[in-house]
């Protein structure tokens, strides 16, 4: 990094954009095996947000990895940089008052806890949406399980290359057990019993 930047202090505020937004703003961090229901779940939340009146993004990990990151692979290295590069970009939105949600497998918990520290105490919520690998090659909504079992893709988590399951989450949904609509509400739920939101819980938004 070169010695001669400065860090600009802004004109506004985070709290100041969370008292125009009537709200909080935090990183809800989605994690799970490839199949799980992430990128399902955190665009369904987003919905409901969206419904409350809630200022919110979601950051996918394919959409991410076809411009911002579009440079990496999958290495335990490139895995690492995706995370990082995804940390500093949520941290953006955080400080502009908004929830944004984030639907990544990012299978080190150490990369994980990277991105916690780059925020507030309670700006980092992780989400573990939890389902067993058979379950997830069941359902393989992008044919990417068969292609790793047939050797056409290296570095697949949960096949050839680990999945470290968070220890302590904030949150855990359970996608083989639940609907999806379920687990929405034991999200919106989780929020509302931290005051990170005001509404209704369930489908009377």
């Amino acid at each position: 990094m070169s010695k001669n930047l400065t860090w600009h202090q802004t004109a506004i505020t985070k709290e100041q954009r969370r008292k125009h937004n009537g709200h909080h703003s935090c990183i809800l961090w989605f994690t799970g095996l490839s199949g799980s229901g992430k990128s399902t779940i955190a665009n369904a939340v987003s919905k409901r947000l969206f419904e409350l009146g809630i200022q919110n993004y979601v950051l996918d990990g394919d959409n991410i990895r076809h411009g911002l990151n579009k440079d990496l692979g999958f290495s335990a290295e490139d895995r690492t940089e995706n995370i990082r590069r995804i940390g500093e970009v949520a941290k953006l939105f955080v400080d502009s008052g908004q929830f944004v949600l984030t639907a990544f497998i990012s299978p080190f918990a150490q990369d994980r806890e990277l991105v916690r520290q780059l925020v507030e105490n309670d700006e980092f919520i992780e989400i573990y949406v939890k389902c067993p690998l058979d379950e997830c090659e069941k359902r393989d909504p992008k044919g990417l399980y068969k292609k790793a079992r047939n050797g056409e893709i290296r570095d697949f988590t949960g096949i050839d290359s680990p999945y470290e399951e968070p220890v302590s989450p904030e949150l855990t949904i359970e996608t083989h057990l639940y609907s999806a609509e379920e687990c929405v509400n034991q999200v919106i739920a989780y929020l509302h019993s931290r005051n990170f939101i005001k509404g209704v819980v369930g489908n009377g938004v």
